[in-house]
């Protein structure tokens, strides 16, 4: 992990001892947060400003659960001493009567105390920290994959890291570190030690994909899809496709950079157009360069394709959940192609997919089985979902939400996924205004309207559930999470 001495090296230009040499081992640091609750010792905490809480309300909390070192936008030492604590303000704002750092600084950083709590004080603490993870990654010597799309990025993220480190030593951003804070936090976590990184990369506004890749450098993208998700922010799916194309064209030109895009999807497979970089195609269509065919769902128990490469085939049965999985698949085997795996090595990581990311399956009241797909939802990935319900034996009983953020797609989205379900499901219940719609649309689709229970809130949903649900139930609970349906997932879940 970096130091002290790489900080204030980013963040001025200077380098305070000859390359090579150890700094102030008291001030290495362990770990990069913005959040006070989340050091450990030996930590940097940057004190963000934010639009209900400003993280230097937090500084001292921070110190007090072993933060070492802060990057702090303002003059917080006398908050500090007032509370006891020992601390060292370095100015590295940019002044005109000195440099932002000289030599009385210089001095005063050598030989620091292990107790003696630093704070860098710069003119704002998200650019500090931007230009910082650039400047660590910029020491990086290994190769780094960005992942987007609008469904499907994190697991795709995990299953490429899976594969990857059959071979490589990898690392991956934890959780949905994917955005212009997260993004930085995960690069500073790369050692030296690393040799291949791959890194999801969020979208909500144009430009900020370019940034991202900015800081992470990319040498392979991997675009997902295009979906309606974040439309209502970004405007309509061309802006999203937009903001997605971003990851390719900041790769750097063939043959040392590669697109690996979707063929299936229209605006990605036009992303091509928009790329330096080498172009390798997967899908389901033959004419990509990597591409499946016999999908088949085996409900719980995973998925099972033929894949096709060049002259090669193979047949393989990988642990993730629903067919559409099968793109993942060839995402994650696209990226061990291009960084040189052998296919035992791929199958190998393929196989090594243990669980899936999103969606949960666990025993519910009077032995339902529910599947808690509730961390969010988007068209695309409801249909995948009651793709992957009408795969599995039983009752089947989908709970759905409103999605939200659709913008103008929001009525042929939640459309779309009412048709589906009256082909699918047995017994709808919806919850939200939103969720209405779903409900209409599966009337028309054909479900029988006694089959069909429509709610304005979780509540009333869950009442309904706790008082109908038997052992034959196959319950696929899923809306945008902040409808909150893992409440009723939590209260209906077999406690052991």
């Amino acid at each position: 992990m970096p130091g002290l001495f790489d900080l204030v090296e980013a963040l001025t230009g200077m380098r305070l001892l000859p390359a090579g040499t150890a700094g102030s081992q008291a001030h290495d640091f362990r770990e990069a947060v913005v959040d006070s609750r989340k050091v450990v010792p030996g930590s940097l905490f940057i004190a963000m400003p934010g639009e209900t809480h400003d993280g230097h309300e937090y500084v001292l909390d921070a110190h007090q659960h072993g933060a070492n070192l802060a990057l702090v936008g303002r003059d917080i030492s006398a908050d500090l001493a007032q509370n006891g604590v020992e601390s060292l303000l370095i100015d590295l704002r940019k002044q005109t009567e000195r440099p932002a750092f000289s030599a009385p600084d210089f001095d005063q950083l050598v030989g620091l105390q292990a107790s003696t709590f630093v704070c860098l004080l710069v003119e704002n603490t998200l650019d500090a920290l931007q230009e910082f993870a650039g400047f660590w990654r910029s020491r990086m010597n290994l190769r780094l994959i960005g992942v987007t799309g609008s469904v499907g990025k994190s697991t795709t993220k995990e299953l490429i890291a899976e594969v990857l480190s059959q071979r490589y030593r990898t690392q991956r951003n934890p959780g949905n570190l994917n955005n212009e804070i997260g993004l930085p936090l995960s690069l500073l976590r790369l050692t030296p030690e690393t040799e291949r990184a791959v890194l999801e990369m969020g979208f909500y506004v144009l430009g900020e994909i370019s940034l991202l890749c900015k800081l992470a450098k990319p040498q392979v993208g991997v675009i997902t899809n295009v979906g309606t998700v974040h439309a209502a922010r970004a405007g309509s799916r061309e802006v999203i496709a937009q903001g997605k194309a971003e990851l390719v064209q900041s790769l750097p030109a063939a043959p040392d950079g590669v697109a690996i895009l979707n063929y299936d999807d229209p605006m990605v497979r036009a992303m091509a157009d928009k790329t330096q970089a080498a172009v390798f195609f997967y899908g389901l269509d033959p004419q990509a360069d990597i591409w499946a065919d016999k999908v088949e769902g085996m409900g719980l128990d995973g998925i099972r394709f033929q894949l096709h490469y060049k002259n090669e085939s193979l047949f393989l049965r990988i642990p993730l959940i629903g067919r559409h999985s099968v793109h993942t698949a060839l995402r994650a085997a696209a990226v061990g192609i291009v960084e040189g795996l052998t296919w035992q090595e791929i199958v190998d990581g393929l196989h090594s997919a243990q669980s899936q990311l999103r969606l949960i399956v666990v025993k519910g009241r009077n032995g339902a089985l529910l599947l808690d797909d509730t961390y969010n939802a988007s068209p695309e990935s409801n249909l995948a979902a009651l793709n992957l319900l009408n795969d599995l034996p039983g009752h089947k009983i989908a709970v759905l939400g409103d999605m939200l953020e659709l913008g103008p797609y929001e009525r042929r989205g939640h459309a779309l996924v009412g048709l589906r379900a009256a082909s699918v499901v047995d017994e709808l219940v919806t919850v939200g205004e939103r969720g209405r719609q779903i409900a209409m649309a599966a009337q028309m689709g054909g479900l029988a309207t006694p089959k069909i229970h429509s709610f304005d809130g979780t509540n009333e949903a869950l009442v309904y559930l706790q008082n109908h649900l038997s052992a034959e139930d196959v319950v696929l609970v899923k809306g945008s999470n902040s409808m909150r349906l893992d409440r009723i997932v939590s209260a209906l879940e077999e406690r052991t």
